[in-house]
């Protein structure tokens, strides 16, 4: 099999600035397989992304491709969220996420992610009283919570509840995408109000506390805290630095394009299935490490760091060398610049922590210094090491009061509006078909069963 670059008309460019120059040029790409000559369509993105559609490639010539963890295939279009990771570009439906975190709340955000569009007053206000009645938990789900065992993975037990609200709601789970749009609302709200709830409640039975109940009154982030932290004496208020950096943790999640639980809740979507089972999928796919744990293997490094009686300058020393542990918290796999999200909850981490008259933390102490090396050495600057949105979301829920073993489960309340918003996509799309990735098998070829066995 031989290949040849792909055409349009006689040119090997598909960006962009191509089609702004040359609009009317044919987009199609030529790919030669044999003597046999195909022409696939070329697919173009609002922001000038181009993709090159196989669809008929098997049928046409009996080739697949084959991409390795899909890094170089799209599966989907979607008008929800854009990076351009070159760049250090993050938009949600077109508004940047920097002037999203300067003006909006997440509760904002979440419905704009959701709908497409920022709510008006009227809007805001029916969504926000959607997420009050929504809350509380039946006394069912919440006895369901105290069953499992006191050392559970809270995302094991968050995954668990999610999917089992499919039980407790059985009319906006119909698994009939038609029927389930109907009610998009309802479910979108209850899963979004309903998982802080099950999140709080997690961690009071974990520690075997007494669950607290929902204040209307009360912000969604408010909200939140209370849940976690007040006790049937005191009640606990949030400063307003700490409200403003769970909000701005929150939104700076809300959706990251098409990563791996994503793709997962879109993968059970497109089997027809209701919203509660497709997210539960998504908190399942977050529980691994390589996607969803990158904010505590920040906080097990500074830890391992001041066990070594360092201040991380030997550690430092040591990744320079390429002979130290990996750097954690510095880098991105999608931002080859500095990651947008950092730039905005950094300063809202330091004023947290003044609120709450953090000074002197051998953790922080040391996550300070490697931020400030970082952000100087040629070293890091020259690789485009530098601090992530996980390296100050970490510390930002430690110094809040979040145990380690929530960290990643905070991550999917974040993320909840973005699977929400994928799903719908997906129910919505009236050419769906199921994902059904192929496959090169490497196994063995046909041999017989033996005779003498």
């Amino acid at each position: 099999m031989a290949f040849v670059p792909f055409e349009i008309g006689q040119l090997c460019f598909a960006r962009k600035a191509f089609f702004a120059l040359f609009p009317l040029m044919p987009k199609t790409a030529l790919l030669k397989v044999d003597e046999k000559e195909v022409s696939l369509p070329i697919l173009v993105g609002s922001e000038g992304e181009a993709a090159i559609d196989i669809g008929k490639l098997r049928a046409e010539t009996g080739y697949i491709t084959y991409d390795e963890g899909f890094a170089n295939t799209g599966s989907c279009t979607s008008a929800i969220t854009f990076i351009d990771g070159e760049a250090g570009v993050l938009r949600y439906r077109g508004y940047p996420i920097e002037q999203l975190a300067g003006k909006a709340d997440f509760v904002e955000v979440a419905y704009l992610v959701m709908n497409g569009e920022l709510p008006d007053k009227n809007q805001r206000a029916t969504f926000s009283k959607l997420l009050g009645d929504n809350a509380p938990l039946r006394e069912g789900m919440r006895r369901f919570i105290q069953t499992f065992p006191r050392d559970s993975h809270p995302m094991a037990m968050l995954s668990a509840s999610l999917n089992a609200l499919g039980a407790y709601y059985p009319h906006l789970a119909s698994n009939n995408h038609q029927r389930d749009l109907e009610h998009f609302d309802e479910a979108a709200a209850i899963a979004i109000s309903k998982v802080r709830t099950i999140t709080a409640d997690i961690f009071r039975v974990s520690n075997g506390k007494p669950f607290n109940h929902p204040k209307p009154t009360l912000p969604y982030c408010e909200n939140f805290l209370h849940l976690m932290f007040s006790e049937p004496y005191s009640d606990y208020v949030a400063t307003p630095e700490v409200a403003q950096a769970l909000n701005l943790f929150l939104l700076l999640h809300a959706d990251h394009e098409q990563n791996c639980s994503t793709s997962t809740v879109k993968m059970v979507a497109s089997a027809g299935a209701n919203l509660f089972a497709s997210v539960s999928a998504g908190v399942n796919a977050l529980w691994g490490p390589l996607h969803g744990g990158a904010n505590m293997a920040v906080l097990e490094m500074l830890k391992n760091i001041h066990a070594d009686g360092d201040d991380g300058t030997r550690f430092i020393a040591a990744a320079k060398s390429g002979k130290g542990d990996r750097l954690m918290g510095f880098g991105h796999r999608v931002y080859k610049n500095y990651d947008p999200r950092a730039k905005i909850i950094k300063a809202s981490f330091y004023k947290a922590l003044a609120s709450l008259g953090i000074k002197d933390d051998p953790l922080l102490n040391i996550a300070m210094k490697l931020e400030e090396v970082a952000l100087n050495d040629d070293y890091f600057i020259s690789r485009k090491l530098y601090p992530n949105v996980d390296f100050y979301s970490g510390l930002i829920m430690r110094a809040i009061g979040i145990p380690e073993n929530l960290f990643t489960v905070m991550f999917a309340i974040g993320r909840m509006p973005g699977w929400i918003a994928q799903w719908r996509e997906v129910a919505q799309n009236p050419k769906l078909k199921i994902y059904r990735p192929r496959q090169i098998y490497t196994g063995k070829t046909i041999r017989d069963y033996p005779a003498d066995r």
